[in-house]
């Protein structure tokens, strides 16, 4: 229970008293370094309900009092807006991730150019890819080589300038017959290639529960769509 008593000289009032209702189990409240805010709301209350009736706070004391109260009220009104926005800022970046997952899902049904010595048919049953080569060549050749070592088609492609280098194959052989259908090693001729990449078809979008960046799920493996070199 809190007990004020008070005192008036002069014109002036004055306030003591005791705060046994501050005091928990361990330590009392009085002995804090600081006063927490029902702490200052309870000081004032008191004050004011232990003014004398006869010699009352002046109203300019009285609005100063209010005005401290209105403003500490609008501190913890404030930080209860403060963390009402980080729970709308936090629904925003999961609104974010999903739009982004829709984003990568439109991809689906596209071919993308990744970097990689692997090819693999499209949804046409096609190879392609490209590479680069620092100097020109006379007589630079593709082979499309399978896991056992065989070359199962080179791709002439003759005379080429220094700079990216593209090489296609529909999959047939010189009879017509479509013989591709698996994902081979791709081996350049002629000249030192840099920078190998291979177009691959897009068949599904995965997002994993641990991370949520997308995943697009290829011919030749799953890759982020910040892999993709090109989308067609």
């Amino acid at each position: 229970m809190t007990t004020v008593t008070s005192s008036t000289t002069n014109g002036v009032t004055s306030y003591s008293g005791t705060a046994s209702s501050l005091t928990d189990t361990s330590t009392s409240r009085l002995s804090q370094d600081t006063l927490d805010q029902d702490d200052f709301l309870a000081l004032l209350t008191a004050q004011l309900q232990a003014q004398d009736p006869l010699n009352p706070t002046s109203n300019a004391d009285l609005v100063a009092q209010m005005a401290t109260i209105t403003n500490t009220s609008g501190i913890s009104e404030m930080n209860n807006n403060l963390a009402t926005i980080s729970s709308t800022i936090s629904s925003l970046a999961s609104s974010l991730d999903s739009s982004r997952l829709s984003t990568a899902a439109s991809w689906i049904g596209h071919a993308m150019l990744v970097s990689s010595n692997s090819a693999a048919p499209n949804t046409a049953g096609d190879y392609s890819g490209q590479f680069t080569i620092a100097t020109a060549a006379d007589d630079v050749k593709v082979n499309l080589v399978d896991s056992s070592g065989n070359t199962v088609k080179t791709i002439d492609l003759g005379s080429q300038a220094a700079g990216d280098v593209t090489f296609y194959w529909d999959g047939k052989d010189e009879d017509g017959n479509y013989v591709g259908g698996d994902t081979y090693t791709v081996q350049v001729e002629g000249i030192d290639a840099k920078n190998v990449a291979t177009w691959t078809s897009i068949a599904a979008v995965q997002s994993p529960a641990d991370d949520s960046s997308a995943k697009l799920i290829t011919t030749l493996g799953t890759y982020s769509p910040s892999d993709a070199i090109k989308l067609l």
